[in-house]
C-alpha cells in the first residue's frame, strides 16, 4: 500500500491505529507520527469533552451502563475529536496519526457488545461528519499474548480490560471482520515482537 490516499477531499492523511487491549496500539501510533511529524491523538479522550467521557466509561465502578449508552458516549467523543483535533489538522494540510477510531466503535460496542452493526456505523458516520481515514492499521496480537501484556502493565484494569475473555474474542472476531470486509483500506500486521520489529512492518505495510 502506497500513497496513504483515500476519501478525505483534505490535504493532510488520515491513519488509524486499532486493535484489542494490548495490542501495541499507543506504541505504534507514535512511532508513526513521529515519523511522519503527524498530528498524534487517540481515542476517547483527546479533547476536554473526551477526557471527561472517558473516565466515564473507563471507570471500572460503573457496572450499569447500557451497551447503547456507552456507543452513543463513545460517538459523541467523536464528534467533539474530529470537529476539534482531527478536521482542522487535516484541513491544514497536516498528517493525523489516531489510536482508534471508528472500528473500534465496531468491534468494541458492535461485535463486543452484540449491538447492531448498521445502527452503529450510521451514529459513527454521524458523529464523524464524513471523516473517514486514509487508511487504517490493525495490529493483530494472539489474544493470550495481548491479556499477558495488559496484566503485565502493573495497573489496575481499566472498564474495557476487565471484561471477560469471550468479549475480547468477540472484539478480537470483530477486528478480523471488519478488515476482511474493506481490504482496500484495512491493513493487519503481526503486533508480535520487538516494538522496532512491528513499526518496521507498519513502515513496508504504509509504503514508507
Amino acid at each position: 500500500m502506497t500513497g496513504l490516499r483515500g476519501p478525505n477531499a483534505m490535504n493532510g492523511r488520515f491513519i488509524v491505529f486499532e486493535g484489542g487491549e494490548g495490542s501495541g496500539k499507543s506504541t505504534q501510533a507514535r512511532l508513526l507520527a513521529q515519523r511522519l511529524g503527524a498530528v498524534l491523538t487517540h481515542e476517547p479522550g483527546a479533547t476536554e469533552v473526551g477526557r471527561r467521557v472517558r473516565a466515564l466509561v473507563l471507570d471500572p465502578g460503573l457496572v450499569a451502563l447500557d451497551g447503547r449508552a456507552e456507543a452513543l458516549l463513545m460517538a459523541a467523543d467523536r464528534a467533539q475529536h474530529v470537529a476539534e483535533v482531527i478536521r482542522p489538522a487535516l484541513e491544514r494540510g497536516e498528517d493525523v496519526v489516531s489510536d482508534r477510531f471508528t472500528g473500534s466503535t465496531l468491534a468494541y460496542q458492535g461485535f463486543g457488545r452484540g449491538l447492531p452493526l448498521d445502527e452503529l456505523v450510521s451514529v459513527s458516520d454521524w458523529a464523524a461528519g464524513g471523516v473517514e481515514p486514509d487508511v487504517v492499521v490493525l495490529l493483530d496480537v494472539p489474544l493470550d499474548v495481548a491479556l499477558a501484556r495488559v496484566a503485565a502493565g502493573g495497573t489496575a484494569p481499566d472498564r474495557m480490560e476487565a471484561e471477560d475473555r469471550r468479549f475480547h474474542e468477540r472484539v478480537a472476531t470483530g477486528y478480523q471482520w471488519l478488515a476482511a470486509a474493506d481490504p482496500a483500506r484495512w491493513v493487519v500486521i503481526d503486533g508480535t515482537g520487538e516494538v522496532e520489529k512491528v513499526a518496521a512492518r507498519v513502515a513496508e505495510a504504509l509504503g514508507l
